[in-house]
């Protein structure tokens, strides 16, 4: 059979590399794990604003000049192959991809056994001549800022035109205090990512200079913490990790611990699972279409550590950032996740406390919290609200729920929450979530059972007038209270 070799065009893809979906924490992080790969013990990075580079310096193994060249290549690695243990690469794409979705240069330079080496890629360059053209040496005006490699072996990768990263060549750079917030923000996600591994391995990160500490989500070292026991399970013929941790009630945290330990994303947003590769963290903060999440669940975080030759398995993409949960898993993860939830609910509400519920409360006392999500509501309810707490631990089952549903009603209709509510026609039955059709119709039971709405036109009145439900018609209303068997059509 003839064939015809074709090779790609050089800028339609570049530019297609550059959107996989980086943002700037997770590009940084994919960074890093080349230098993990490769022995590093520190890894440098520093952010420079007034010559607008990023470097990433670390005294691993370094490269010769056929391995330097392997690993400039688009795609240097067959996903499929058996990788050494801890090695966190899988495609031979995360230096190119990452560095792209940051600038338009990249530059190498690199020492073997005392030697160096270099190349850089340069994406201005690579359009205009439309041909996977890399340079074998770097630009001088880059290369000055290198500086020397000591020891014997090293790496430095560097880069420049930072166009997505500060606005290089675009009307607007970003300004200085905007550029060093987005530093912090990539400080606290490499501290949470690689806790285990700077907890473990020995290896020092330094950002401009500041050392990065871990933060380990499950509070290991608070007394109060409670560790579920280690279960190995076979999925899929690789052996998988699990544990479940309960994180301490708010009543054993300072208000600085309890702030601390709910991660940059807020308590409610950290609950879940936690999937981590030869100790690197890759998914957090979601059940995975298991259980939804509620506040009462907020305490229950789970561990699961993955081989990395379970990565097909497991769907994990080139980010390192998405992944799928295996068919095989979620039944037995079910479980574990359920057991966790139910111990969460039960500390949420001091049902199992005993003694400890005399200590004097010593939570945040803000009532309210910012969510941390893009988008939804902005602002939540601090349900881990020391008085809050206290009367729930006095009230039955029955009330408890009222309550419950009263406060989610009072978050959904706060007026920073429903600021941009989209506004509808009328006529037309609208789409709407299962979770809003749950919600709609748990409100109209409760109102109906208080004696809130004693007929369908009371009753679709006090629903359409909601805040909460703003986004949705008199007619779908009416459509799923018909389908729910609360009214009758008339």
């Amino acid at each position: 059979m003839n064939v015809i070799l074709t090779q790609p065009s050089a800028t339609p893809v570049i530019q297609a590399l550059r959107s996989i979906g980086y943002n700037a924490r997770t590009a940084i992080s994919d960074l890093i794990d080349n230098s993990l790969d490769a022995g590093a013990t520190k890894i440098h990075l520093n952010f420079e604003y007034e010559t607008g580079v990023i470097k990433i310096k670390d005294n691993g193994s370094g490269m010769d000049d056929e391995t330097l060249q392997i690993a400039m290549n688009i795609g240097s690695k067959d996903p499929r192959k058996k990788r050494a243990n801890n090695e966190l690469g899988r495609f031979g794409m995360g230096l190119k991809t990452a560095s792209f979705s940051l600038g338009k240069r990249l530059s190498v330079y690199t020492k073997k056994d005392g030697k160096y080496y270099e190349r850089c890629w340069d994406l201005d360059h690579v359009s205009g001549c439309n041909e996977w053209q890399l340079f074998t040496e770097i630009p001088k005006e880059v290369k000055v800022l290198l500086g020397e490699i000591e020891g014997e072996s090293g790496t430095i990768v560097c880069i420049d035109k930072l166009d997505r990263f500060m606005g290089f060549g675009k009307n607007k750079i970003i300004q200085e205090n905007s550029y060093y917030n987005k530093i912090s923000k990539i400080n606290k996600h490499l501290e949470f990512v690689f806790h285990s591994i700077l907890e473990k391995n020995h290896v020092q990160m330094l950002i401009n200079n500041m050392e990065i500490y871990p933060w380990n989500p499950f509070l290991t070292t608070n007394p109060f913490t409670i560790e579920g026991e280690i279960q190995l399970l076979k999925i899929n013929e690789h052996r998988i990790k699990v544990q479940y941790f309960i994180l301490p009630h708010a009543s054993h945290l300072s208000e600085p611990e309890y702030k601390e330990a709910g991660g940059y994303r807020g308590w409610r947003d950290h609950q879940g699972l936690y999937i981590y590769r030869e100790n690197r963290l890759l998914y957090f903060g979601d059940w995975m279409g298991m259980f939804p999440k509620d506040a009462a669940s907020q305490l229950a975080r789970v561990r699961i550590d993955l081989p990395n030759e379970a990565d097909s398995d497991w769907q994990v993409d080139i980010k390192k950032s998405g992944i799928n949960l295996p068919d095989e898993a979620m039944k037995r993860l079910s479980a574990i996740s359920g057991i966790a939830r139910k111990t969460s609910r039960d500390i949420y509400y001091f049902r199992n406390q005993g003694s400890q519920q005399k200590q004097a409360f010593k939570g945040s006392l803000n009532t309210w919290e910012q969510s941390g999500l893009d988008k939804g509501p902005q602002f939540l309810l601090n349900r881990n609200h020391p008085i809050l707490s206290e009367l729930m631990k006095n009230m039955d089952d029955k009330n408890i729920k009222l309550l419950n549903l009263y406060l989610k009603f009072v978050q959904l209709g706060s007026p920073s929450n429903i600021i941009d509510s989209p506004k509808v026609e009328e006529e037309s039955v609208q789409e709407v979530s299962d979770a809003d059709k749950s919600l709609i119709v748990q409100f109209a039971k409760t109102l109906l059972e208080i004696k809130a709405a004693s007929n369908p036109d009371d009753l679709l009145n006090a629903l359409i007038t909601q805040p909460a439900f703003d986004g949705v018609n008199r007619t779908t209303m009416r459509k799923i209270l018909m389908e729910a068997g609360i009214i009758e059509s008339y």
